[in-house]
């Protein structure tokens, strides 16, 4: 991958269609990959996946983490397979991930497993009830069950990428990670977050920034500085 462009994936977390157009024009060439999540789904976020796509030749990531019964599972990733995505989100429970793979089928969007959301700490995961356990022991014996069962890859914490990376299950597939802030950058909600350059050199083939782009008065120049950090 020679492109840095296509590394990062600029996270559209804005309320609807209109605003994420408006935020990739102010942004241009100097982005090639957006992340679409599901709060901007009932705000036209797949007419935006597929205006972004078709007209300005963008790739998608359509961040829905779904999680449910496999059949529902499997009907969901078929229906969003006509789209034309580069990556979904599901859940990396191996159940949700074996459906979300037959759901697929012969497209080429790549099925992405969740393995422990960045914004959740130890305090969190006692909260529901999560076996007792480091979190990046877990997150690793998820990521290994999730591609065992069928995924592409995997979204997991910066933090996490290097011990994915050293697993048998990880070799050829992808490791994406969210909770990237760059040197300086407010966490937000975000608890297990690197810099860019240290998640790839830790093993990471794309990084997901949100806020310090978005939220920046000037998106473009915020995006360019986040890809000069890049190795």
């Amino acid at each position: 991958m020679t492109d840095a462009r296509d590394r990062l994936i600029v996270a559209l977390d804005v309320p609807d269609a209109h605003s994420g157009l408006m935020l990739a024009n102010r942004i241009g060439e100097a982005v090639n990959f957006y992340k679409i999540g599901l709060g901007m789904l009932t705000g036209g976020g797949l007419a935006l996946a597929q205006e972004l796509k078709d007209q300005h030749g963008k790739r998608i990531f359509l961040d829905m983490k779904l999680f449910d019964i496999g059949a529902t599972v499997e009907a969901a990733v078929r229906g969003l397979a006509r789209f034309d995505l580069d990556f979904l989100t599901v859940h990396g429970d191996p159940h949700v991930v074996r459906a979300a793979a037959e759901g697929k089928g012969g497209s080429d969007m790549k099925i992405l497993a969740v393995t422990i959301l960045t914004s959740l700490d130890r305090a969190d995961l006692d909260a529901s009830l999560i076996r007792p356990g480091d979190i990046a022991d877990l997150v690793a014996e998820r990521a290994a069950r999730a591609l065992e069962a069928g995924a592409d890859g995997v979204i997991a914490s910066p933090q996490e990428a290097a011990m994915i990376r050293a697993l048998p299950q990880a070799a050829g597939k992808l490791i994406v990670t969210p909770g990237v802030r760059p040197a300086g950058a407010a966490l937000g909600d975000q608890k297990r977050v690197a810099t860019p350059a240290r998640a790839i050199a830790d093993g990471a083939d794309h990084i997901v920034v949100g806020r310090p782009i978005w939220q920046a008065d000037d998106p473009k120049a915020a995006a360019q500085a986040v890809l000069a950090d890049l190795p």
